[in-house]
């Protein structure tokens, strides 16, 4: 299934997004004879089908929500949780560097709640597969519910258990360990990775990332990255434009590297960040001049 209906109207089966003027918000699917009880009234979901998307509904006591089909980042935000959660901003940049999309089969260990289980899951898509590991059965049988809500139940494979004899895969595309200490288990990550594969963590401080790195090295990775996503909104205010007076500032170091078949020659080390790099290259396409050359 998709988060999103290819429909310009509510059916049945879609899941969609109430939203009160106040900003409260209600995820739910559309079945047939289910209400939505709110202190605003109460919403009948089988007058929802048929409506377009972005309209404004009413409750039995004509109070209004809009309408909307919920995005990935309001499911992330509004799942239920035991765990702390990765945030959206480290989430879009995990998908990214880790090359997750349709077809991919990624390695998950450290499953918590579910949140990262749900993007990997929707990236993936049908043709994909998610294998996540969990240690804690409480933490499991949440992230399986949040998962089942929204019908990915075929797309993920749960395990209870460590990875310290490693993961049952092998040749796997992508790995990801939200672990406290994932520089013990770079060995079992090589076994499970295909070579040239992709490999992401994330850690809280930099004495944990310093490890890792020196893991990383030891176990014949190369090209690693370590970085944070900064996130600031604004006030959408246009006679005041300004940023909102909280933000989320660090969440967590993303620490990034591909597995190599080492050779006689030095593994290549990428020592300055990429954007530096894309500095360095943009800077000689305007000394050199002319068009770059085709890929």
């Amino acid at each position: 299934m998709n988060l999103t209906s290819p429909s310009a109207t509510v059916q049945p089966g879609d899941l969609v997004e109430l939203i009160s003027p106040t900003n409260k918000t209600y995820i739910l699917r559309v079945e047939s004879g289910k209400q939505l009880q709110t202190h605003r009234g109460v919403v009948n979901l089988d007058s929802l089908i048929g409506v377009p998307w972005g309209s404004e509904v009413t409750t039995h006591i004509g109070r209004s929500f809009f309408l909307l089909q919920p995005s990935l980042s309001d499911l992330l935000r509004e799942i239920k949780r035991n765990t702390q959660i990765l945030y959206t901003k480290d989430i879009g940049l995990i998908l990214v560097m880790l090359g997750i999309g349709p077809g991919v089969h990624v390695l998950e260990c450290g499953t918590g709640s579910g949140a990262l289980t749900t993007a990997l899951a929707w990236a993936v898509g049908p043709t994909g597969k998610v294998s996540t590991y969990e240690v804690k059965a409480p933490n499991q049988d949440l992230a399986r519910k949040n998962i089942e809500r929204l019908g990915f139940q075929d797309r993920v494979e749960f395990k209870l258990r460590d990875i310290t004899e490693g993961f049952d895969e092998t040749a796997a595309d992508a790995v990801f360990l939200d672990l406290p200490n994932p520089y013990d288990y770079i060995d079992q990550v090589r076994a499970a990775l295909k070579p040239g594969g992709f490999f992401g963590s994330i850690l809280p401080t930099t004495n944990q990332v310093s490890r890792l790195v020196a893991a990383l090295q030891r176990g014949s990775f190369a090209f690693v990255d370590v970085c944070e996503v900064i996130l600031r909104f604004y006030k959408p205010v246009p006679e005041r434009l300004r940023p909102t007076d909280r933000m989320v500032a660090h969440t967590g170091f993303l620490i990034f590297g591909r597995p190599m078949i080492p050779g006689s020659g030095l593994l290549p080390r990428i020592e300055t960040p990429p954007g530096e790099l894309q500095e360095e290259r943009d800077s000689e396409e305007l000394i050199g001049g002319g068009d770059p050359p085709d890929l």
